[in-house]
């Protein structure tokens, strides 16, 4: 066959992998035109109505007041500051309603197995009924029914003199230089690291030896123990702002607001029947060989669990478990009924109504959930790789 032949445009619409490229840039060039179309027919409908358009609103004062905030922000501060506050916001709730999901997500799963019939109808009982009412709801029931149902100000709920608990929130103490806590932030690096070469050290240990290591415990020392040591040592570095009650509520110190509470209480009971179930599906779908192959070697049921079962379950857990931590992500906009102020609701909430910007404003707000999105998805597929079982 000559090199004539071989360049045929009929022979190489025989090629799979042509025809692939093909189709795919075709694809590529259709959304790309698509989007275009679209943009360009924005533009001209608002520049046919009058209205303006750009970015340039983003260092225009807000003039929007924020009583919960991670960063610095204040109502002269602009409307680049004002979202940076409800990325802050987002981020800080979601990531704690990842774990709280997380550790009870797993916890009813592998209780939905155990022989014990009062937890496994409880974890199975809980399951149901979280998973078949609607997020909104539960979000409502939370906020109105448990958080506003505690008592008013003046009966406080008195934590050991550490603090105070009540429809407004839970007030604690603050310092009054937060500068010495920035070691905490270095102390938690530094224990991932050491968890990091912990692990490595161990691996290579334990083929060269055979002896495990509490691998396991060790890194939670470290992870927990280096960033609470280096607390308490800051603590005693600054002076503190305590809460105390007055005659029209509570005064000092720092707040978590009730929004806050309600939310994260909210997303992570409801993301966590989903994750209970991931798990429980995991689980079962390591064969019943394993386990007796484990028991024939002596391990107990923990063991079991913990060295043969879970690792093998996670291949399994990992994928719908990331779409569940993205789902996760995306549910904190409910946060916009209950007035926490997140992304959604300061900036696509205030910030739209103040400026009238709303292409700009919800094409930011995409582009930042993309981002948060995708990133957590390619950490939990790299996650993935390193835990997956490699086959001969």
């Amino acid at each position: 066959m000559s090199s004539i032949d071989v360049m045929r445009p009929g022979r190489l619409l025989h090629d799979g992998r042509v025809r692939g490229w093909l189709a795919q840039a075709g694809i590529a060039l259709g959304v790309v035109g698509l989007v275009w179309f679209f943009v360009d027919n924005a533009g001209e409908n608002l520049a046919r109505s009058g209205v303006a358009t750009g970015f340039d609103f983003m260092g225009a004062r807000s003039g929007v007041d924020i009583d919960f905030k991670l960063i610095q922000y204040g109502p002269d501060s602009s409307y680049g500051r004002l979202l940076l506050v409800g990325i802050a916001n987002t981020l800080f709730v979601s990531f704690f309603g990842i774990l709280l999901a997380t550790v009870l997500g797993f916890a009813v799963g592998i209780g939905r197995l155990s022989g014990n019939w009062l937890l496994a109808g409880f974890s199975t009982i809980y399951v149901e009924a979280v998973r078949n009412v609607p997020l909104l709801l539960f979000v409502l029931l939370w906020y109105y029914l448990v958080i506003r149902g505690l008592p008013a100000p003046r009966q406080s709920i008195d934590l050991a003199g550490m603090g105070f608990v009540n429809n407004r929130g839970i007030f604690l103490p603050s310092p009054t230089d937060p500068s010495p806590f920035q070691a905490v932030i270095v102390a938690l690096a530094v224990g991932v690291a050491a968890t990091w070469l912990l692990r490595r050290w161990a691996r290579s240990r334990q083929d060269a030896t055979g002896q495990p290591f509490p691998t396991v415990l060790a890194g939670v020392g470290l992870v927990a123990g280096l960033p609470l040591a280096a607390a308490l040592v800051a603590a005693t570095m600054t002076a503190w702002n305590w809460p105390a009650l007055s005659r029209f509520g509570v005064r000092g110190g720092t707040t978590v607001i009730p929004e806050f509470l309600a939310l994260l209480a909210a997303l992570g009971t409801y993301t966590a029947a989903f994750i209970a179930e991931i798990v429980r599906g995991g689980i079962l779908s390591v064969t019943r060989g394993q386990r007796e192959a484990a028991a024939a070697l002596g391990l107990n049921r923990r063991q079991i669990l913990r060295l043969v079962v879970l690792p093998q379950a996670m291949r399994v857990i990992i994928p719908p478990l990331t779409s569940q931590y993205v789902n996760l992500i995306k549910n904190s906009s409910y946060a916009a009924v209950i007035a926490y102020p997140e992304i959604v609701s300061v900036f696509v909430g205030s910030a739209l109504n103040n400026t009238g910007r709303a292409v700009e404003i919800i094409a930011i707000t995409l582009a930042i959930y993309l981002a948060i999105n995708v990133s957590v998805s390619l950490l939990m597929n790299w996650y993935d790789a390193r835990t997956r079982m490699v086959g001969r």
